[in-house]
């Protein structure tokens, strides 16, 4: 072994002549040179790829008051934790010349990183590419990420910022598409999926955000919509521009597609950053726990007064959730939608909880159709991923007329019932005033396995109001009495002495305690305390068939 403890450049070693010849090579002046070559053309493409579509579509991007995907990345994801994968891919279209217009990384930027040190997959969609319209291999970048972040239980994140598919690929790119939806509809209740459209998402592109958990836009610089406003005026002769037909404000407020709305990228990217700090990385993680100094057992002398002696009278639910949550701090969802009902996040003792609300500010809190369908959603969000759910109640029944019933309202308001019954996570809720009627069973009664179930001395729980039970009640009555008009005083006094109170739900177990406003933080807490270890499970089936 003559020779193996020299220096590499005595090549004087008899034994070895071929590792000798190599050896010559690496180290010679031409080699240097062979290896800066191949480093510089690497150098070469990962500049080409950083670049996108070059300064001036940068610059345009810039104009209109958008960021572009690396950007967008820098933002969203901690310093330097970014790593990217398949920056050199590109397409493979030979068609309409396209053979010419190869840029490295073909208009999507993929990878992954840490967004308050937990691991997420991203993708970017690069406007300044091909307009960001997808390509066969832009395709199989996304879907790369997309397995990576279910083999490894991790949250999803897709920057949107597209012309559609890209269209001298044909059905490559509806393929493409399709490979993509797939794996949203087989990630949906295992890793958290979140969409930003932070420009155009049109077409078939619009359904992959459609099928994520939580969708945010940015106000003037994107919408969504299947057909745009030239088809829609061609088809139907109707006219109307891009931000009224699938801006944030439409989608937001109108379609209840849209989950947040937000004036800016910056302002949208760190409402994201926010919201995966209640989510877990995955529906096998339990709810993420944050340290807090709020004491667990605060009282709250103002809630006493909340609730207006008058039953009739409108007030605020997100008083009563600030009062009563860790730091007073509620981040609400779909704040613009279906007001009439309160949904979003919080924390208490330190541990995230999904609120959902009656609020008697709007519609007197009625269940409609649009409230369904907000309240169903969210709740199985957080069954899926093991977020304990309040529940306030102050509901007077379902929102009357042609309208709603013709709309499917039964099926509609089914929803929220099938989410409650079919959530097995901990289940708290708190009756402040009314629970009428059917909306009583559907907003997490004990009849529907709520663990626990609290009311305020405020709260009234009846089949209807005083008024519509006497006349039904008492409508022969109410004809032959002397005086109809003090009968019926006397009746409804009577039927609100008997129903206007909890204590005969109590009596009958369906609620488990009456506190008292001022307490109500710490019986909440007591209550997610002792239900912290909860395990329960639903029939062995394939899945449910909710009423869609």
């Amino acid at each position: 072994m003559q020779g193996l403890d020299q220096p590499y450049r005595d090549l004087s070693c008899p034994i070895f002549p071929a590792t000798a010849r190599y050896l010559e090579r690496l180290v010679s002046p031409q080699a240097d040179s062979i290896h800066e070559q191949k480093q510089a053309r690497l150098d070469e493409l990962l500049r080409r790829a950083e670049a996108g579509g070059g300064a001036a579509r940068i610059e345009r991007q810039h104009a209109a008051g958008k960021l572009c995907a690396r950007e967008r990345i820098d933002l969203l994801l901690d310093p330097s934790s970014f790593v990217e994968l398949d920056a050199l891919a590109m397409h493979q279209c030979r068609d309409f010349g396209m053979e010419e217009q190869r840029i490295p990384g073909d208009g999507v930027v993929t990878g992954y990183g840490l967004i308050d040190g937990r691991t997420v997959f991203i993708y970017a969609q690069d406007f300044t590419v091909f307009g960001g319209s997808l390509s066969g291999a832009y395709a199989r970048k996304i879907c790369k990420v997309m397995d990576l972040a279910m083999e490894n239980g991790a949250p999803i994140i897709g920057l949107n910022d597209s012309g559609g598919a890209r269209i001298q690929e044909g059905v490559v790119s509806l393929g493409g598409y399709a490979d993509i939806f797939l794996r949203n509809t087989l990630a949906s209740g295992v890793v958290p999926q979140i969409s930003a459209i932070m420009g155009p998402c049109a077409g078939g592109a619009v359904y992959s955000p459609a099928i994520t958990d939580f969708i945010a836009m940015v106000e003037d610089s994107s919408y969504m919509f299947v057909t745009g406003p030239d088809v829609i005026k061609t088809v139907t002769h109707e006219e109307v521009d891009k931000e009224s037909l699938g801006g944030a404000s439409a989608h937001s407020r109108k379609s209840g597609v849209c989950h947040f709305a937000t004036p800016d990228e910056p302002t949208c990217i760190a409402l994201i950053r926010e919201l995966l700090s209640f989510i877990p990385s995955n529906n096998v993680e339990n709810a993420p726990e944050r340290p807090t100094n709020d004491p667990w057992n605060r009282k709250n002398p103002e809630l006493t007064a909340k609730v207006p002696s008058n039953p009739n009278k409108p007030y605020d639910i997100r008083e009563v959730i600030e009062g009563v949550v860790d730091d007073n701090y509620f981040f609400e969802v779909h704040e613009n939608y279906a007001q009439n009902i309160v949904v979003g996040f919080s924390r208490m003792d330190g541990q995230s909880v999904g609120i959902i609300a009656n609020q008697p500010g709007h519609l007197a809190g009625c269940l409609d159709i649009e409230a369904s369908i907000k309240g169903a959603r969210f709740v199985r969000f957080c069954d899926a991923f093991n977020i304990p759910l309040l529940t306030l109640v102050d509901v007077p029944g379902f929102l009357p007329g042609t309208q709603q019933e013709w709309g499917g309202i039964i099926k509609h308001g089914a929803k929220l019932l099938y989410a409650f019954a079919e959530a097995t996570v901990p289940k708290v809720t708190l009756i402040t005033r009314k629970a009428y009627g059917g909306a009583y069973d559907v907003m997490n009664s004990k009849h529907i396995r709520a663990d626990v179930n609290l009311a305020w001395p405020t709260a009234e729980i009846a089949v209807m109001g005083a008024e519509g039970a006497v006349n039904i009640i008492f409508r022969q009555q109410l004809k032959e009495a002397a005086d109809p008009a003090q009968r019926r005083a006397e009746l409804v006094a009577e039927y609100e002495e008997t129903f206007n109170n909890p204590y005969k739900a109590a009596e009958l177990g369906f609620i488990d305690r009456v506190i008292k406003p001022e307490d109500t933080r710490r019986e909440l807490i007591s209550s997610f305390r002792m239900l912290r270890n909860k395990r329960a499970t639903n029939p062995p089936r394939k899945h449910g068939n909710i009423p869609l």
